[in-house]
């Protein structure tokens, strides 16, 4: 059973553009539907999430913060040696792990976890080691498409629609 869901940013939690403003401030936009979904994982199922990402960004912390996201890693080069640290502090093995990842950065941790996705605009490199390929573009409703597919798998998907019920 999956207890624990890795989250990249750019290009999987949005659609990988980031805008900056003339005072250069970063702008990113999170797709609705995915927060929903996070939020039930978090909240309402009382499971754990860590997003893992390499740059840093005032946003995420935010989004993290709203989402109840435990875990929140920035400017990490090597995602899996951050997320074997998660896995001691939590007590859990690679296999009550899934992550979805994009691009070149996320393969080593894709490779290890139990259950591995990538968004459909993902990287060719990616798409050829993972899992479940999304239907779902990046910061159009991947990570829902991953929470959906989890909660259906292992059997909890009346639990997950309950409740909110």
């Amino acid at each position: 059973m999956i207890e624990l869901l890795v989250l990249d940013v750019d290009g999987t939690l949005t659609n990988g553009q980031i805008t900056y403003t003339n005072s250069g401030d970063e702008l990113k936009s999170f797709d609705v539907a995915d927060g929903l979904a996070i939020a039930t994982w978090t909240k309402k199922l009382g499971k754990k999430v860590a997003i893992i990402t390499g740059r840093t960004s005032k946003i995420v912390e935010t989004r993290a913060k709203d989402l109840n996201i435990t875990h929140l890693y920035q400017k990490v080069d090597n995602k899996d040696e951050v997320l074997e640290n998660i896995l001691k502090e939590e007590n859990l093995s690679w296999n009550q792990v899934a992550a979805i990842g994009d691009d070149l950065n996320d393969y080593k941790m894709l490779k290890k976890v139990g259950l591995s996705f990538t968004p459909a605009n993902g990287s060719k490199y990616i798409k050829d080691i993972v899992n479940i390929q999304c239907k779902a573009f990046g910061g159009s409703g991947a990570v829902k498409e991953m929470i959906e597919y989890i909660i259906k798998e292992d059997g909890i998907e009346e639990e997950y629609v309950n409740s909110w019920l």
